[in-house]
């Protein structure tokens, strides 16, 4: 199985481009090669197919096998994947995803290359429902979590995926390792969640640190930084446009007040290319 590791933001995936070949069983493969002991090492793995409704289609497996509906860092290499090879050439380029098509604004340098994209993630939802929260109050945007720290309160939106997000002082003390695991497998979350810690640093900045449903600690979260944007802005902390910083580097995000859709904008890059072993067959 040929692939190509990509990465935005220190956020890394594997990409096999599924026009040329298959993968039989991507969850198991994502759970091997993702491995960062044992296998090349990534926060999961993206299959790039054709599409019947879009330029091309994306599905995203996890470091732990399971698919994500979305991932926004992924999809701005997976425009810069299919553009330099000749998938898709369209600017703005559409990507069908489980969440919907998303278009993405391509940055094209004088040679080919793409260093960056603008992707319009669509609009917020807020509140429980949105995230699948056993609450009885499905409508309520925050939901009280009872954990080892204490309790407590996330602001609950959907970017496609569930997040939730935890406005805390200080960002850098959190024990995230404790955690972030704990929320993100919360009872109230039937199918789990991506647990957001941000830190508002001024009206227009925040900081914030991820754990990834599937894949723990991740340097960089592209619809975490959208619904974070949401959630401050919606909770009057910030304004409607950010610099997210996380570890892996900064995002830009802002959220339109005309038609209430974020754009998020932040780089793509390509790391290097491999084989591994087996694994061939039908992406089903």
């Amino acid at each position: 199985m040929r692939f190509t590791k990509m990465q935005g933001l220190g956020n890394d995936y594997l990409f096999v481009n599924c026009f040329e070949q298959s993968v039989d069983d991507a969850g198991a493969v994502a759970r091997a090669i993702s491995d960062r002991h044992f296998g090349v090492g990534a926060d999961g793995l993206i299959l790039v197919l054709p599409s019947r409704v879009s330029d091309v289609r994306m599905r995203v497996f996890n470091a732990d096998g399971r698919e994500a509906e979305m991932c926004g860092n992924g999809i701005r290499c997976v425009a810069k994947y299919a553009y330099e090879r000749g998938l898709a050439r369209a600017n703005p380029m559409r990507v069908e995803t489980p969440a919907g098509v998303k278009e993405i604004k391509l940055e094209v340098g004088s040679e080919g290359k793409v260093a960056a994209a603008t992707v319009d993630m669509g609009r917020p939802s807020f509140g429980a429902r949105s995230v699948g929260a056993k609450v009885a109050d499905t409508d309520r945007t925050d939901c009280e979590l009872e954990c080892s720290a204490g309790t407590l309160t996330a602001t609950c939106v959907s970017m496609g995926n569930p997040h939730a997000v935890v406005f805390v002082d200080d960002v850098g003390a959190v024990r995230l390792d404790r955690l972030g695991p704990e929320l993100s497998d919360h009872k109230l979350f039937g199918k789990g969640i991506n647990v957001h810690f941000v830190q508002i640093d001024s009206p227009t900045e925040v900081t914030m640190r991820t754990w990834e449903r599937g894949s723990g600690a991740t340097l960089a979260c592209g619809t975490g930084a959208s619904a974070v944007c949401a959630a401050a802005a919606e909770t009057g902390r910030t304004q409607r446009r950010l610099t997210v910083h996380l570890p892996g580097g900064d995002l830009m995000i802002e959220w339109r007040s005309g038609d209430d859709h974020i754009l998020m904008t932040g780089p793509a890059e390509e790391v290097f290319a491999g084989q591994w072993p087996g694994h061939e067959g039908s992406q089903g």
